[in-house]
């Protein structure tokens, strides 16, 4: 039966000894991270004063010119969670007094900018209104989420329509295309713009570029360089029945499943940029609002280049000669600039040790990521994280990732005062402009164990270390304070009905 099961892997393009790796992670689990304070302002996150902002924005601007920028988005997610009470209703009896989600999306359905979409499609039954009167609520979420209608269960995020403009409505992959024009014009006035994108959606991706590159080239005098990837398979984790054995399909097949945006950092690696800003596709604000974004994002482009500069000053120093002054600089980058803490047995190591620790330390791929001040949305934080080498380093951790049954470190998770809300910008090129092997700097005792179902079969599914905090676990990192209106995401289709998105 086993030599059966190796069997099927092979042929599904896993080889063997990895699905016996991923399921002695699911025998086994993931180690905790070992948390040893989280990161605040003064202590781990940086905040700008208004002279600083101002500073490091003029420097991005002068610099910006000579790099190549790169804005990789996230945009692969499908919409239908979004809309999960809406589908909930739809399988219900359709009486609109019982749920106050459905109740708040139809009293307020003038508001979407999909509104005069949606009231066409529904042109055969006399509209939305007719359809309201006669309390047929069923018919026009029908029409919302079905290939009947606008078929917006199906489609991903970013080709919804988020928000409304006097003489046009804009999805998620226009605001990006004008945020690239705010903040990410790089070399040969190019803004470059990456989707990571699902296979089954890329042909319309391709068909909403069509249709705004060429009338956005014209109308700001810029070009747009629009490249696309897809999720490799082969990052696919294998899932498991409750006794870790391999999930079998009806058809006997063995169940692999996308192994979560920790994935994308194939994706990533392919990525040929001078500076690379990360941004997830929903979360995105109309015209009105970009301005706070646009400096911040500067900013951060400002202060990335700026410790980039010294790093690999003092790289190039460590390279022609391990001396008291090389060495003295190097150490105060790490514990100055990147607030990093050294290992305590650091002081006890020769110049010649002390040198080539400092030159692994520095010679990393680099981040910055923006944080918010935490107003109780689930997801990661940034933490003091204690390294296998003694030092204590910044990371981003999930909440998964700590052990809440440990009171110690359930304070320190619960004492956080800041949140990540997937605001990079990251270096990936060492001091001699060579890109680096982004998979070498991962941790991969970070990922994911998760409870899932198929065809009402329970299953466990893994997820391998997410991307900006596992899978750059390694990475330097420092965290700087951005306001909270930078962060808008778009998680259920009535918080489109925010005044952020109006």
């Amino acid at each position: 039966m086993y030599h059966t099961l190796q069997q099927k892997i092979s042929d599904q393009g896993m080889s063997p000894d990895k699905a016996k790796e991923q399921i002695d992670n699911f025998i086994n689990g993931f180690p905790f991270l070992p948390i040893e304070e989280a990161a605040s302002i003064g202590n781990g996150i940086k905040d700008f004063s208004d002279e600083e902002l101002q500073k490091y924005i003029q420097h991005y601007s002068e610099k910006a010119p000579n790099q190549k920028i790169i804005k990789f988005i996230p945009a692969s997610g499908a919409a239908s969670r979004m809309f999960k009470d809406l589908f909930s209703f739809l399988e219900g009896d359709g009486d609109i007094s019982k749920n106050s989600f459905v109740q708040k999306f139809i009293d307020n359905i003038e508001k979407f900018a999909f509104y005069k979409d949606l009231d066409h499609s529904l042109e055969q039954y006399g509209g939305i209104k007719k359809a309201i009167d006669q309390k047929n609520y069923q018919l026009i979420i029908s029409h919302l989420l079905e290939d009947k209608g606008l078929g917006y269960g199906n489609l991903p995020k970013g080709l919804l329509k988020f928000h409304h403009y006097e003489d046009h409505d804009r999805t998620p992959t226009y605001e990006h295309f004008i945020e690239g024009v705010l903040y990410g014009q790089g070399m040969n006035n190019t803004v470059r713009l990456h989707f990571t994108v699902s296979p089954e959606h890329e042909d319309r991706f391709h068909e909403e570029i069509i249709e705004i590159q060429p009338k956005l080239e014209k109308e700001f005098g810029v070009k747009f360089d629009v490249s696309f990837s897809q999720q490799k398979k082969a990052t696919d984790t294998i899932a498991v029945n409750p006794d870790n054995t391999p999930f079998e399909e009806e058809d006997g097949s063995i169940l692999f499943r996308p192994a979560g945006h920790g994935a994308l950092l194939e994706n990533l690696n392919e990525i040929d940029g001078d500076l690379i800003f990360i941004k997830n596709i929903d979360n995105v604000v109309p015209d009105r609002l970009k301005d706070t974004t646009k400096e911040y994002k500067m900013a951060l482009g400002g202060l990335l280049l700026d410790i980039q500069e010294k790093i690999f000053n003092g790289l190039d120093a460590l390279g022609k000669k391990i001396d008291q002054d090389s060495v003295d600089y190097a150490q105060q980058i790490i514990t100055e600039l990147l607030q990093g803490k050294l290992p305590e047995g650091y002081n006890e190591m020769n110049l010649e040790e002390q040198g080539k620790y400092l030159q692994s330390k520095l010679n990393r791929p680099l981040r910055i990521c923006g944080m918010v001040k935490n107003t109780g949305e689930p997801g990661g934080g940034p933490f003091w994280v204690k390294e296998s080498d003694g030092s204590v380093a910044l990371q981003i951790a999930e909440t998964a990732q700590i052990d809440l049954d440990n009171p110690s470190q359930k304070e320190i998770l619960q004492s956080s005062t800041h949140f990540n809300p997937v605001d990079l910008l990251c270096a990936t090129k060492d001091y001699k402009g060579r890109k680096f092997d982004l998979l070498k700097y991962r941790d991969l005792k970070t990922g994911f164990i998760t409870g899932k179902s198929k065809n009402g079969k329970e299953l466990k599914a893994m997820e391998l270390p997410g991307l900006w905090n596992g899978a750059m676990a390694d990475w330097n990192t420092l965290f700087v304070e951005v306001p909270l209106i930078t962060f808008n995401p778009v998680k259920t289709v009535n918080d489109l009905l925010r005044d952020e998105h109006q």
